[in-house]
């Protein structure tokens, strides 16, 4: 089956994946021991349409998401971290194409590629674009930012590696797998 990034469905996947990451980020958190980072379980969804849907779908569900959450609850957004969390949706998003979700697959094998690439997509988030963004946009403290960016590596992570499994598992089961039916 060919896979098509700017399908109405992958449209229509986008608006209610960023609205629906919106609210998970602003209601749905466990704050951690360091300011400012959350257990956020939005990355688990963000995630998994990136997975569904490819990575573009990804990174303006986390991107949009998490920039709307910050403008309604702070007036403004904290744009290293929109940023950041656009980039490890997409980096997880490259998942899509080693995938087959919509044939009902995800076995062990499409489990490990999956989080190959969201650890990946976090690592880069995180540790890289997210401390490097605060320092030159906001001139952020180094070891403040390295204490967040390695908290918030870790959680979001295990977020996606356990929401986002589980979502992908879910949703593998609800469509036919190929050859699986038969003519009578």
């Amino acid at each position: 089956m060919k896979k098509e990034l700017f399908s109405t469905k992958t449209i229509v996947a986008t608006g209610l994946g960023g609205a629906l990451f919106m609210v998970l980020f602003m209601f749905v958190k466990v704050p951690s021991p360091v300011p400012e980072t959350n257990l956020q379980i939005a990355y688990g969804v963000s995630a998994f349409f990136a997975a569904v849907f490819g990575p573009l779908c990804g990174f303006l569900v986390a991107f949009i998401g998490h920039a709307l959450s910050d403008f309604i609850t702070y007036g403004s957004p904290w744009w290293s971290w929109v940023v950041a969390s656009g980039v490890s949706a997409l980096i997880a998003g490259f998942s899509y194409y080693k995938l087959n979700i919509e044939e009902g697959e995800f076995e062990k094998k499409d489990i490990i590629t999956y989080n190959i690439f969201q650890v990946l997509g976090n690592a880069v988030a995180w540790l890289i674009v997210a401390p490097a963004l605060d320092v030159i946009i906001y001139s952020e403290p180094m070891n403040v930012v390295i204490a967040q960016g390695v908290i918030a590596f870790v959680m979001d992570a295990l977020v996606a590696g356990i929401v986002g499994t589980l979502l992908l598992i879910a949703y593998s089961k609800t469509k036919t797998k190929k050859g699986s039916l038969s003519r009578e």
